[in-house]
């Protein structure tokens, strides 16, 4: 399966590369690499699974914990900034996660499925990258009016 954050042919960068936030490179660094951990860290014939699957087994504890970890992405892109359809989106796809999640043997095989972690990093992303150009088509603006003129008109 191919690197959902891997640099396109192209060469661009895998996300924004004017930082819309203080911090936030590092975060979305911290974050992919928790999102990969919980849903994504390991594979058994072609299917891949994470420690979220595995956390899950664990009666009532394991679901308590798998969804404080899914609340600290979100918590993560609040800090962030993420925008208000952004978080309700993530809070869909966790409470999605952590309500069926909880159901004994059909709920462990959904957390296997769904992956409600790699679907919020990537929204996320997203939004970083929407703000990233923004800003940057507002730098470009600002840059070009305060070009200086030509003196001889």
């Amino acid at each position: 399966m191919a690197n959902p954050y891997a640099p396109d042919p192209s060469g661009s960068e895998p996300y924004a590369t004017v930082e819309p936030v203080p911090g936030a490179f590092s975060a979305l660094d911290r974050l992919k690499k928790l999102e990969m951990l919980l849903d994504r860290q390991f594979s058994i014939a072609g299917i891949r699974f994470g420690v979220d699957s595995l956390i899950g087994l664990v009666p009532v504890l394991g679901d308590l914990i798998s969804g404080a970890m899914g609340l600290y992405i979100i918590n993560e892109a609040k800090r962030l900034g993420a925008s208000r359809w952004t978080m309700g989106r993530m809070y869909a796809n966790w409470g999605v996660d952590v309500s069926v999640g909880a159901l004994p043997i059909v709920g462990d095989l959904f957390d296997v499925a769904f992956k409600s972690n790699t679907k919020n990093v990537r929204l996320l992303i997203a939004d970083l990258e929407k703000r990233e150009a923004k800003i940057a088509k507002a730098q470009r603006r600002t840059a070009f009016r305060q070009r200086p003129r030509d003196a001889s008109t």
